[in-house]
């Protein structure tokens, strides 16, 4: 059976995550003050790593529908599972949320070998042409990581970096490589800083991040997806 974990208790000093004790107070507190991210605590129980186990061993990224899950033939801890599942995404649903549920054996690498690497497993931000946040709960195996923003420096402005990046662009440090590097999604990337502490998104913890668009009153969430572990069975990631 899946263990839970101890509520999320934000690292001294990480100012920029809020703690929240419902549903509805993690969808209608506003981003401001410099938080940036959201988390409603929660120790779940039920066996989510028997829903995974009805998968095998998927090779790609799997998504799972209601229908998959209500068909399942399950053990009470497993059914309890499930139904947290399916309520989490109803929850969302009627928020006027878009959830997807995925089993995930393994994001698909950058293999491009360029100076910014752009896959999901180092520190990122996601962003959005209008207002939007994204939602996430990690359920088995690894939790994303989260990193303060004063902790992390974009890579586009390490000099080193940005040198290499002028010399594909071919062009001078102006507005067209601006668009350059927005278009490659390059202003995304961030390093961390030699002192950073990345701190664990949990299990069972239902998250509100900030996105990076225009006129967002805070910086987007710096978060990373966990390293993928050969033999480690699938993660279960809701995310919208």
């Amino acid at each position: 059976m899946t263990t839970p974990t101890p509520p999320f208790t934000p690292p001294a000093g990480y100012d920029r995550v809020k703690v929240v004790s419902s549903f509805q107070e993690l969808i209608s507190t506003p981003f401001a003050g410099g938080v940036n991210a959201l988390c409603w605590p929660r120790a779940l129980p039920g066996d989510f790593n028997e829903i995974v186990a009805h998968l095998g061993s998927p090779e790609e990224i799997t998504t799972l529908e209601d229908a998959f899950l209500l068909a399942l033939p399950l053990s009470a801890a497993g059914r309890i599972a499930r139904d947290i599942l399916i309520q989490d995404q109803q929850l969302l649903r009627d928020a006027g949320v878009a959830p997807i549920l995925n089993c995930i054996p393994a994001y698909p690498r950058d293999a491009e070998g360029g100076p910014v690497v752009t896959d999901v497993y180092g520190f990122h931000a996601d962003s959005a042409t209008v207002m939007a946040d994204t939602y996430l709960c990690s359920y088995t195996e690894a939790a994303s990581e989260g990193l303060r923003n004063d902790e992390a420096r974009r890579r586009v402005d390490i000099p080193e970096v940005r040198a290499e990046l002028l010399k594909l662009h071919g062009g001078p440090d102006d507005d067209d490589f601006l668009v350059y590097l927005n278009e490659n999604c390059f202003d995304l990337h961030y390093a961390p800083l030699p002192h950073a502490r990345p701190f664990s998104f949990g299990f069972g913890n239902l998250w509100r991040i900030a996105t990076e668009y225009p006129g967002s009153p805070v910086p987007p969430c710096i978060h990373r997806a966990p390293d993928t572990v050969p033999g480690r069975p699938p993660r279960l990631l809701l995310i919208s």
